[in-house]
């Protein structure tokens, strides 16, 4: 393809004109990409990269129905969705389909953003209180109201929780309070959204909401364990509170067997609120809430017009009925079970060879590696982690690092990713674990007087990029 601007030039052009804090995948050496295709991403000298983190490109990039479908219908006719047209009401029956049946009633959005924050003015209106129970190490959306709930990007000694916000501890098993050798994990987890609750009742506050993904991305990668969400959406309801579920990212059939991730909690839990974003369009930016009937009314008797100019506009249902149909025709939900179970196996033979790996978790192709540098402490092995995605680049692997403590290896890739791609890719990952082991071991096991000036000269941190990755471990990662 053609370029405008060299890579340096780009760069430059980037600094020059593009607000500072808008980062860029492996700032350090950043990746230009000119083209995709499929599972694969290629940069400007052709070579090409196996995506293995791009969950917006759900059903593969450039996926040739999902084009066709956006340019024959942009030769026709794009515009305002308030007026009458077939594609967003037949795009809205089929999306009703994949859920609940009191999930029924459909708004039209850009982004993931704007569909949490319509969660939240759904919530407030029908319960008439602002209040918001939301988890530790959420990320909602970068919306205003969006990054006071989201712990994720509160600065720490600099934003003050405001007093409608009540933080959960996340249900993680792993590195939470509450872990896998616990009794009843979830229970315990539910209790202190319970307790949170009362906390707040006794201080003359009621809650509107409990929002929360269906399984936490920016988070780590975290699974809720069974039973979590039945339990929390009884305590949040039983005080007239309404439950949303974040699907911006786990949605459209990424846990396999389900379409949604929350279903995979069980058929007894269903939410007030459903958002989704990112897979939607598979690139093409649309986004959506669904909700039930009675919390739409009461939307409706504010008085208040709801329209969102391009929200279900034309192009973008047509682009969104055609990645339901590449779901179903392509069997991406059984590729995800098949592939996931694979790739998941895989990781667990890695992990009985690399200290480095302390626990592998996931479900379909949602799956987080938690590197630590102490197996007992589970001490989080953030400079590792950063070292690893940049290697695993240079072995043309795209991967990137979250969760708290930025040492969770995230595994999210097109839906179209096959079992040659998942054991590549664990090849590779094999291949930069055993070379770090190896330096790390060898710095371990050498002994040198604490006195000599040079003790850590050719050190893993110096001969293997650890320590000028500093900078890169302080950076917010783009959770996306």
């Amino acid at each position: 393809m053609c370029e405008l601007y060299s890579k340096q030039d780009t760069l430059a052009l980037r600094r020059k004109h593009i607000g500072p804090s808008c980062k860029v995948l492996y700032a350090a050496d950043p990746i230009k990409i000119v083209r995709a295709q499929r599972q694969y991403m290629f940069d400007e000298k052709g070579e090409r990269y196996l995506d293995c983190i791009n969950n917006v490109a759900h059903v593969g990039h450039c996926h040739p129905e999902v084009v066709k479908a956006a340019l024959k219908q942009m030769e026709v006719l794009n515009t305002n969705s308030r007026f009458l047209h077939d594609n967003i009401v037949e795009y809205a029956k089929r999306l009703a389909a994949t859920l609940p049946e009191q999930l029924s009633v459909c708004y039209f959005t850009n982004s993931g953003s704007e569909a949490n924050d319509l969660a939240l003015r759904l919530a407030r209106q029908f319960r008439g209180h602002p209040d918001v129970v939301t988890l530790e190490h959420a990320y909602h959306g970068h919306l205003s109201s969006l990054i006071e709930i989201s712990p994720y990007k509160f600065r720490k000694g600099k934003d003050v929780k405001k007093e409608f916000v009540h933080v959960a501890p996340a249900p993680d098993i792993y590195r939470g309070k509450y872990r896998e050798n616990h009794a009843d994990p979830a229970s315990a987890y539910a209790d202190e959204v319970k307790k949170i609750i009362e906390e707040a009742q006794n201080r003359g506050r009621k809650i509107a909401a409990f929002i929360a993904e269906s399984m936490q991305s920016c988070g780590g990668q975290i699974i809720p364990p069974a039973g979590y969400f039945q339990k929390v959406a009884e305590y949040v309801r039983g005080v007239g509170g309404v439950v949303i579920a974040d699907e911006v990212q786990v949605g459209f059939g990424r846990v396999g067997k389900h379409f949604w991730s929350f279903q995979m909690h069980g058929k007894d839990f269903v939410p007030d609120i459903v958002t989704m974003g990112k897979p939607m369009g598979n690139g093409h930016p649309m986004a959506c809430v669904v909700t039930t009937k009675e919390i739409a009314e009461a939307f409706s008797s504010s008085g208040m017009e709801y329209f969102n100019t391009y929200g279900g506009n034309p192009v973008s249902s047509a682009v969104g009925l055609a990645v339901l149909d590449v779901i179903e025709n392509e069997d991406l939900q059984g590729n995800a079970t098949r592939v996931g179970t694979y790739l998941t196996e895989l990781l667990n033979r890695q992990k009985a060879k690399h200290t480095l790996i302390g626990d592998v978790r996931g479900v379909g192709l949602f799956v987080g590696i938690d590197l630590v540098k102490d197996r007992q402490k589970r001490t989080p092995a953030t400079a590792e982690a950063q070292h690893v995605i940049y290697k695993m680049k240079e072995n043309r692997v795209l991967l990137s690092a979250d969760g708290p403590h930025r040492n969770v290896l995230k595994i999210k890739p097109p839906m179209c990713f096959t079992e040659e791609d998942a054991k590549f890719m664990v090849d590779q990952l094999d291949g930069v674990l055993t070379v770090l082991e190896e330096a790390i071991g060898a710095q371990t096991e050498s002994v040198v007087p604490e006195n000599t000036p040079c003790r850590t000269k050719g050190g893993p941190q110096e001969r293997f990029g650890l320590e000028t990755l500093g900078e890169e471990v302080k950076q917010k990662s783009l959770c996306s």
